[in-house]
């Protein structure tokens, strides 16, 4: 699980930080202090890095990303690599040539009528004629029209879906690649009498539909890769694809990426920790199977605690001559600590945004990992004061567990401490 450090990059490059998109696309590349290298995802932030006009990034994308990764998402990798060639970045030009070579992209430009429909019948895109008929634009919605009748022409129905996706049309491209993957946006199968199933075209179109926003066709692409009869199937590619639909706010995707991560818990322990990142975006869209895997994990906290009695005795003076002893008694009260895990918690690294990570084990063995959500702003905003409060001191000004809690048990006096 990525440091403190790495979460605020991460955080930056979701939020759209050019920088940071850069610098997590380089964490992925080469491997971070936290974050493992994971090639596929890191041409993922490089483009859109690379997007916002880094040189960098495409650079890197040229000198670093093998064929093999860009083939997976080869039309938002395929302008980089073109540009480091032009660039006369190492290797670049080579990798340009063999995606060139292996498949090429239709033209997304306005197509005459007639070529939409050769590429209905052949099966194969089409070149553009140096002058495109009016006609193309009116198709944009005309398919959405002729569909929506009582019985439509299917034949026609793809014929101006096909000329409206290759007019750019995001809805054109995501309907077009679910039929030719013969699935629906749940990503699964569909009967159809239109021929056999081709993977490689769906992935083309769902590919220019995701990279128009539309995260629907990024969770198409996912289904795709984990297919066993598809040639090209990855898991990587897969798993990218996946959180590249939760990123964009895909509920279904933030489920299976919560479940995914809860499950490989063993594989990396701060797993959990992804895990509940994704089932608390996937359950605040309403996911009942998300919130119930939240609930498992993360179960409510008890309706009173030992800490409840003592925060109106937290006074002025107290919150002056002990402010990390009385912080610590506030966070056992606000999280249902105990009181060992009060005293010990680490609260700079427990900190992960949207839960605590309360793990004392190495200092009181009896203990267990277990993950507290931060279910409020409120919370929230308390938590971060006290981060602030405990980033200014070490812990060496508190001391070990034992001179804690004396100064604990000194503070409440003997009968205050054996009722809490």
């Amino acid at each position: 699980m990525a440091n403190r450090e790495e979460l605020v990059i991460i955080r930056g490059a979701r939020s759209g930080d050019a920088a940071a998109q850069l610098a997590l696309g380089k964490l992925y590349l080469f491997g971070g202090a936290s974050l493992p290298q994971n090639v596929p995802t890191a041409l993922h932030w490089l483009c859109r890095a690379a997007t916002q006009g880094v040189d960098e990034a495409w650079q890197l994308i040229g000198a670093h990303i093998p064929c093999e990764v860009a083939q997976g998402a080869r039309t938002q990798a395929l302008p980089w690599y073109e540009l480091a060639a032009q660039g006369q970045v190492p290797g670049a030009a080579l990798v340009l040539a063999q995606l060139r070579a292996s498949d090429p992209c239709p033209a997304v430009v306005a197509p005459e009528p007639a070529l939409a429909q050769h590429e209905v019948l052949s099966g194969e895109p089409a070149e553009p004629g140096a002058h495109a008929g009016h006609a193309a634009d009116a198709s944009l919605d005309a398919w959405r029209t002729l569909a929506s009748e009582a019985n439509p022409d299917p034949g026609e129905v793809l014929r101006l879906r096909t000329l409206a996706a290759q007019n750019g049309d995001r809805d054109a491209q995501l309907a077009l690649g679910l039929d030719l993957a013969r699935m629906n946006s749940e990503g699964d199968r569909v009967q159809s009498s239109r021929g056999a199933v081709n993977f490689k075209r769906a992935l083309r179109w769902l590919a220019q539909a995701g990279e128009q926003g539309l995260a629907d066709a990024w969770f198409a692409m996912s289904r795709i890769y984990i297919r066993p009869e598809f040639s090209q199937r990855s898991a990587s590619e897969a798993q990218a694809c996946l959180e590249r639909a939760a990123d964009m706010g895909h509920s279904g995707a933030q489920l299976e990426c919560g479940i995914h991560a809860w499950r490989a818990r063993r594989g990396a322990e701060d797993n959990d920790v992804r895990a509940v990142y994704w089932l608390q975006k996937a359950a605040a869209q309403g996911s009942s199977e998300a919130q119930q895997a939240l609930d498992r994990i993360c179960p409510l906290p008890p309706s009173s605690g030992w800490a409840d009695p003592l925060l109106p005795l937290l006074t002025r003076d107290l919150l002056s001559s002990q402010p990390l002893l009385a912080a610590r008694i506030e966070l056992a009260a606000m999280f249902r600590l105990t009181r060992a895990e009060a005293l010990l918690l680490d609260v700079k690294a427990a900190d992960q945004g949207h839960c605590l990570v309360v793990d004392i084990r190495a200092s009181y063995g009896r203990s267990k990992r277990r993950l507290v959500l931060v279910r409020t702003a409120a919370e929230r905003q308390k938590l971060d004061r006290m981060v602030r409060l405990f980033e200014q001191v070490g812990a060496e000004v508190e001391g070990n567990y034992r001179q804690r809690l004396y100064r604990l048990k000194s503070w409440l006096g003997a009968d205050l401490m054996a009722a809490a």
